[in-house]
């Protein structure tokens, strides 16, 4: 079964061929980062503005590099929330469109479950085993989910405030590293030592996040003058986020007695997290290739495969929901 993927829910306008759930055949992209980078983070209107000029060459690109016509395939998916509404609203019309005039069916995922799924392409390993725990960090969301089987999920834990990814980007901002944040933490966390002792919020008896008081933390040590190496700084506010993020999941893990923990969306990226998680879960751990781990279509495409084995269709009254959550 092949499945054309779509995705646009932010800033990457995204396409990809995946089959069986597992074995992606072509999975281009074209980034806008280049082009929010002047303004400091993503600016709505232009993302939706450059979607508008790139996804049509970017699903022909797909087409062409998986060597597979209209016709061989079995369906399209696309994502249809969370995320910015102009954005979304490209990527879904245009799905829409081609399934209309392909007679093809269409799948609406959620761009959140969509992070999970790029678990599942990986074509060396057996699929992810039930039930297992799912950290998604992102520049959005920062979650603890328990997964039982295919759509089955129970959200354990939440943000209360910002993101580890949005943290990430304002910390960054605060120390003047520039956009996208997240890497630029980690390049600078590569030659610095974690000498400040930045707090962390532990919300004892829940396993939610919050980190805007470590963000205000820095914050306040680059008012007072305080910090004289931004790559120590940079070093102690990546090990604060970062041991909140693994200790909740550890916690949550033992707590729920899974027998897996997927790590998951744009953070899971950051080789400081996928190393401590992976050095002091009880269980196993498995983490996508830093490429699947950012906005991609193919893990749009591999979550699909799954609904259109349980017989889920869309309509082509299909509409985006800007805060769609995952449970």
């Amino acid at each position: 079964m092949k499945i054309l993927g779509i995705e646009t829910s932010c800033d990457e306008t995204a396409a990809a061929v995946v089959a069986d759930g597992r074995h992606i055949l072509a999975n281009p992209l074209v980034s806008q980062i280049d082009i929010h980078a002047r303004y400091g983070g993503v600016v709505p209107e232009v993302a939706s503005r450059q979607h508008i000029l790139s996804i049509i060459p970017v699903i022909e690109q797909a087409l062409d590099a998986a060597g597979v016509t209209w016709t061989e395939l079995d369906g399209i998916a696309v994502t249809v929330g969370p995320g910015l509404a102009g954005s979304l609203l490209v990527g879904v019309n245009v799905a829409k469109a081609i399934a209309l005039a392909r007679g093809l069916p269409i799948i609406g995922v959620n761009h959140l479950e969509g992070h999970i799924y790029a678990n599942w392409l990986t074509d060396d390993a057996a699929p992810p085993a039930f039930p297992l725990l799912c950290l998604i960090v992102s520049g959005g969301h920062s979650d603890l989910v328990l997964m039982t089987e295919h759509g089955r999920y129970a959200v354990l834990g939440r943000t209360r405030d910002d993101a580890a990814g949005e943290a990430f980007d304002k910390a960054a901002r605060i120390l003047g590293l520039g956009f996208p944040g997240g890497p630029a933490i980690e390049r600078a966390a590569r030659t610095g030592t974690p000498v400040f002792k930045l707090p962390r919020a532990w919300l004892k008896g829940t396993h939610d996040f919050s980190f805007s008081g470590v963000k205000t933390a820095l914050l306040h040590l680059v008012e007072n003058g305080q910090i004289k190496d931004v790559a120590d700084a940079a070093t102690s506010f990546q090990e604060a986020v970062i041991e909140v993020l693994v200790t909740k999941t550890i916690d949550a893990a033992r707590e729920n007695r899974v027998r897996e923990v997927l790590l998951a969306g744009g953070v899971a990226a950051n080789s400081r997290l996928r190393q401590w998680l992976s050095g002091t879960s009880p269980v196993p751990v498995r983490i996508p290739p830093p490429a699947l781990c950012t906005d991609n279509a193919a893990m749009i495409a591999a979550c699909s495969y799954y609904r259109l084995q349980a017989g889920q269709r869309a309509g082509l009254d299909l509409d985006v929901v800007t805060g769609l959550k995952l449970a």
